[in-house]
């Protein structure tokens, strides 16, 4: 849901906070968990974002962000977002 909210530009966000918890978070532009003071509320280590801004995704989506956001669950590399949970996990970042 956190990705149909956005209003605008912004992310969606998968993310482990500094007490080892998965959180579920959304950023306005290009602000991101990691930022302190960003609208995620407190600062966490992604694992997974999803681009909501609409150059992300017009071209084939046009003004059809839900159509978007469902396709996007088919391309994730979970293996990925796996070890960068692991590095959340130790309180590390993932190194992108």
């Amino acid at each position: 849901a956190a990705s149909t909210t956005v209003f605008g530009s912004g992310w969606a966000w998968l993310a482990v906070t500094k007490d080892k918890k998965l959180k579920i978070a959304k950023t306005p532009n290009q602000d991101n968990p990691l930022m302190e003071g960003s609208a995620a509320g407190e600062i966490m280590y992604p694992i997974l974002g999803l681009d909501v801004w609409e150059h992300a995704y017009y071209l084939d989506y046009q003004n059809r962000r839900p159509e978007y956001i469902k396709a996007f669950w088919s391309v994730i590399n979970w293996e990925a977002v796996s070890g960068y949970y692991e590095l959340g996990m130790k309180g590390e970042g993932a190194p992108f």
